[in-house]
């Protein structure tokens, strides 16, 4: 394409070896040349911009400095990778990012030797360079080696405890490792909490840096000449600042704050690591999120998540919405109940924008929480609130609660507490794939006692889920809905409780009934139209519940019909199981019942469109028709004429 950048020094990079040969003045210049393409790349895939362009001249100053990929480069949460993917041999598949068949928008082991961890969730680089280092002084990979193990990690990921018991561990056994700690003051939305306020004192005193730097952490790593003048720097600075003081306390040599954009500085500090540390050491480097793209710099995000848009504008090519969002349906209805409760209270953990509790916010500052990254947290929070008498809505995605599920057991189910939990981002999600999916809500939840599982159908079921969940003070709730926009049915002006444990009844049909739990109802409806012409009509209904189960509902199902199919986004052991134990239990499968399940397959799917996600998991309407003639032993003759 004639609008992509002109890249002379990074034409000549293909690996991380090719950069050996680049003197300093080089690599700045190829550091200029990676935004470009990096900017030019995301402009035509969308993604996460701007974390990677707050490192841009970090990769390749570690890059430069250390021997990809036997030393270790480890990126948390790599939102920040595409940089790191374009200097690694990926540049020619750049432009896939996050489709079918294309690259990861995060790191991947199985896409290159390059990423020698996946993450996609915050929080484990320590964990895992640590895991690292230890494997390369036991002896551990002797075939390829290990060198340096190096985690990168953003100042959002410092909010999750597992970094502290991470570096906690890692002063302990006292191995050589390599902490970056990229200070970029964002996360995903402005950072919470008082490690943002901790770090931000850190370098609060900009005449200070120099003298702060050399002070602190980095007297070890000096010329012996100026170790000792250092030394007595730190004792004058001994009370005026606060420092790597934390830092060090955990058993870590602190050096910084150091400029992330300076590219004399990051060599100059990388080399001297490189040559002279012998225990665990942090880096902590000043960066901005979205550096060097002005409409990046200048969002609320910086950036953070985009889709497609044009270079010289950033203005976002946005797909027309036939319906709202169904997260944007959620907030709407939750200010809803809290305009008529005041003790409606709404926690997420760095996803305010994704949970839509931005809105709640605008609305309720007092009542809306974000606890940071730290779902564990969020979750007991959530409990204590409801100890305490408020009703709290926990709204986290999916697959982010997984974090916390100790905590929903422990913490909450026990104890019967009447926590809300708002399951966004619920099955197949898209372009962030595997990481992302909400495969696993349903079986993790509803094997705990005492706990009510909904799933919305459509986003004005959504509306009544949130006012059942207000109104359910007996125990914890859940509901889970999707990523994308709703159907596009017509809203309820309020929310309806629903009665706990019923579902409803969408179509009275003969010989197969088909129970939907969750957005695969419109799937169902749309088979059942392609199965209308072939003189099959299935009885429909929508389970709503996946515990407590509608056993009337489901007993008469069976009792009426040769054949009972149930369907859910979710894996294997969610709400067909419990269906199966029913039917068990009840010895309903003597009288020659057929019954199936059809569930996510039991492997994890790679980034597409949803759409195409559920077609290689098999649960598209064609995929429902095939199954219910396959149940009731019917050819399918349009087929067999094809």
């Amino acid at each position: 394409m004639t609008d992509r950048p002109n890249t002379p020094t990074l034409d000549r990079v293909h690996l991380p070896a090719d950069m050996k040969s680049l003197n300093d003045a080089e690599l700045v210049k190829l550091a200029g040349e990676l935004r470009a393409e990096t900017i030019s790349a995301v402009s035509e895939t969308g993604g996460h911009l701007g974390a990677g362009l707050g490192v841009v001249e970090l990769t390749v100053a570690l890059h430069a400095v250390f021997d990809t990929p036997r030393d270790r480069l480890i990126w948390d949460v790599s939102h920040q990778c595409y940089p790191h993917k374009i200097l690694t041999g990926r540049r020619d598949r750049i432009r896939t990012l996050r489709m079918k068949d294309g690259l990861s928008g995060f790191t991947k082991r199985s896409e290159s030797p390059y990423d020698p961890f996946g993450a996609a969730h915050s929080s484990t680089s320590i964990s895992a360079a640590l895991g690292m280092a230890v494997a390369r002084d036991l002896g551990g990979s002797p075939e390829h080696g290990i060198g340096d193990c190096i985690a990168v990690i953003g100042d959002g990921s410092m909010s999750a405890g597992m970094a502290y018991e991470a570096m906690n561990n890692a002063g302990h056994l006292g191995k050589r490792l390599i902490v970056i700690l990229n200070d970029n003051e964002m996360s995903i939305a402005p950072p919470v909490g008082a490690m943002s306020t901790y770090l931000s004192r850190l370098y609060a005193g900009a005449p200070f840096q120099e003298f702060k730097a050399a002070a602190k952490g980095a007297v070890s790593l000096l010329p012996p000449p100026f170790q000792e003048g250092a030394r007595r720097a730190k004792e004058m600075l001994k009370g005026m600042t606060v420092g790597g003081t934390m830092f060090e306390e955990l058993g870590f040599s602190y050096v910084g704050p150091i400029d992330g954009h300076d590219m004399e500085q990051l060599l100059a500090v990388l080399r001297t690591v490189k040559v002279r540390a012998n225990g665990p050491i942090l880096i902590h480097a000043i960066t901005k999120k979205g550096k060097g793209y002005a409409p990046a710099e200048a969002a609320m995000d910086r950036g953070h998540a985009t889709g497609k848009f044009d270079l010289v504008t950033g203005k976002q090519q946005k797909a027309k919405s036939n319906a709202p969002s169904y997260t944007s349906v959620f907030a709407k209805a939750l200010i809803s109940e809290a305009e008529r409760d005041s003790k409606v209270v709404a926690v997420t953990a760095a996803m305010p924008d994704g949970t839509g509790l931005n809105l709640f916010n605008e609305r309720y500052p007092s009542r809306c929480f974000d606890v940071g990254i730290a779902e564990q947290h969020g979750v007991t929070f959530s409990a204590g609130l409801a100890a305490g008498g408020m009703k709290p809505f926990c709204a986290m995605y999916s697959t982010f609660l997984q974090r916390g599920y100790d905590q929903v057991v422990h913490d909450v189910a026990l104890q019967r507490l009447p926590v809300r939990f708002a399951i966004d981002r619920a099955g197949l999600v898209g372009a962030d794939g595997a990481t992302h999916a909400g495969s696993f809500d349903i079986g993790y939840l509803t094997n705990l006692p005492g706990i009510v599982v909904m799933a919305a159908a459509d986003e004005a079921e959504l509306v009544h889920m949130v006012a059942t969940a207000a109104a359910h003070d007996e125990g914890p709730i859940a509901f889970r809905f999707p990523r994308g926009e709703g159907v596009g049915v017509e809203l309820p002006e309020k929310g309806v409780p629903l009665e706990i444990g019923k579902g409803r009844m969408i179509q009275k049909g003969a010989r197969v009934a088909i129970l939907s739990f969750g957005t695969r109802l419109k799937e169902v409806q749309d088979a059942a139209e392609s199965l209308a012409a072939k003189g099959i009509t299935p009885t429909i209904a929508d389970a709503r519940f996946a515990k407590p189960l509608d056993r009337d509902m489901i007993l008469d199902l069976a009792a009426n019909h040769e054949a009972l199919i149930t369907i859910e986004e979710g894996a294997v052991g969610g709400f067909g199981s419990h269906v199966a134990q029913l039917l068990a239990d009840e010895a309903v499968f003597d009288g020659g019942l057929k019954f199936r399940s059809m569930v996510l397959p039991d492997i994890f799917i790679d980034q597409s469109s949803p759409a195409d996600m559920y077609a290689t998991a098999a649960m598209n309407a064609p995929d429902i028709v095939a199954k219910v003639l396959d149940t009731l032993g019917v050819a399918d003759l349009d087929a067999k004429r094809a």
